[in-house]
C-alpha cells in the first residue's frame, strides 16, 4: 500500500477527529496554560505540562469523535456540517466508536500518572465531555454545558500542583464558562437557520434578535471577572495590559458579528484563540518579569 492510498483511508479518521481545525483544541489548551501557570507560580513541572497537553489533544480529539456519532443523522442537514465523515458514511459507526474508546483510553494511561483528586475531577470533566451532544436535544443552553466541560482542565491543574482547589481556581473556572459560552454562541449563529429546520437547540436560538447583546454581556462580564483575577492572583501591569487587549478584541468580535452574516460570525469564533493567546501572554509575562 503506498502513502497516498493509505492517507486515502486514514483522512476520514484524522477528519473525524478535527485535526484539520486545530481551533477547537487551542481554545481548549489555552485555559489550561493559563491554570498551569498560576497555580504553579510562572514555573510548570514539564512533565505535568505535556501530560495536560496531551490530554487536552485526546480529549478534544474524543469529544469530536463522540459528537459526530451523536450528530450523524443531524449533520447531513447543517451546510456547516454536511460534510462530515460519518454524514457521508466515509467510515463504518462502529470504527468511529473504535477511535472513540482508544483516545479515552489513551487519556485514562495519563491519569495514572496524577494524583487522586486530579483523576476525581477529571472523571467529572469525562462525563461533561461524553454527554454534550445530547445537550442539544434537551436544552438551550448546550453553550453553557460546553463551557463547564472545557474549564474543568483548570481545577484539575490547581488539584495537581497545589493538592488543592483553592477559590481563585474556581473563579478561573467560571471566568471560561463564560468565555466558552460567549464564543461558541457566536459560533452556534453559523446554524443558527439549519438548527431550526431540524429542532437542535442553542443559545443562539435561545436569545433570538438579543443575541450580540448578551454575547457583548458575557464578554463583558469575562473581563471583569479577568481583573478580578488578576487582583486576587497580584498580577502586575503587563497581565492587565493584556487584558485590556482582550477587551479590544471584543469589541471587535461585536463589530464582526453585527449583520449576523455567517463567514462573519466564523471569523469572530476564530478571533477568539487570540483572546486565549493574550490572556496567557499576560500572565506569562507577569511571571517572566517578577523572576
Amino acid at each position: 500500500m503506498n502513502s497516498h492510498s493509505l492517507f486515502k483511508r486514514i483522512k476520514p479518521y484524522l477528519l473525524l477527529m478535527r485535526l484539520d481545525r486545530p481551533i477547537g483544541t487551542l481554545l481548549l489548551l489555552w485555559p489550561t496554560w493559563w491554570a498551569l501557570w498560576t497555580a504553579s507560580g510562572g514555573h510548570p513541572n514539564g512533565k505535568i505540562w505535556l501530560i495536560f497537553t496531551t490530554g487536552v489533544f485526546l480529549m478534544r480529539a474524543a469529544g469530536c469523535v463522540i459528537n459526530d456519532i451523536a450528530d450523524r443523522k443531524y449533520d447531513g442537514h447543517v451546510t456547516r456540517t454536511q460534510n462530515r465523515p460519518l454524514a457521508q458514511s466515509q467510515l463504518p459507526v462502529k470504527h468511529a466508536w473504535y477511535l472513540f474508546i482508544g483516545l479515552m483510553l489513551a487519556a485514562a494511561m495519563l491519569l495514572l500518572l496524577l494524583h487522586k483528586l486530579t483523576i476525581l475531577l477529571a472523571l467529572a470533566a469525562a462525563f461533561f465531555a461524553i454527554t454534550y451532544p445530547l445537550m442539544k436535544r434537551v436544552t438551550y443552553l448546550p453553550q453553557v454545558y460546553l463551557g463547564i466541560a472545557f474549564s474543568f482542565s483548570v481545577p484539575m491543574a490547581y488539584a495537581e500542583i497545589t493538592g488543592t482547589v483553592p477559590k481563585i481556581a474556581w473563579l478561573l473556572f467560571v471566568i471560561n464558562i463564560l468565555w466558552t459560552t460567549a464564543y461558541d454562541t457566536i459560533y452556534a449563529m453559523i446554524d443558527r437557520k439549519d438548527d431550526l429546520k431540524i429542532g437542535v437547540k442553542s443559545t443562539a436560538i435561545l436569545f433570538g434578535d438579543l443575541d450580540r447583546a448578551i454575547i457583548g454581556i458575557i464578554q463583558l462580564l469575562t473581563v471583569l471577572a479577568l481583573f478580578l483575577f488578576g487582583k486576587q492572583a497580584d498580577f502586575t501591569a503587563p497581565y492587565y495590559s493584556a487584558v485590556i487587549i482582550v477587551l479590544w478584541l471584543f469589541v471587535y468580535q461585536q463589530f464582526l458579528i453585527i449583520a449576523r452574516k455567517e463567514s462573519q460570525c466564523f471569523k469572530a469564533f476564530l478571533n477568539n484563540n487570540w483572546v486565549g493567546l493574550m490572556v496567557f501572554v499576560g500572565i506569562f509575562s507577569h511571571y517572566l518579569l517578577k523572576s
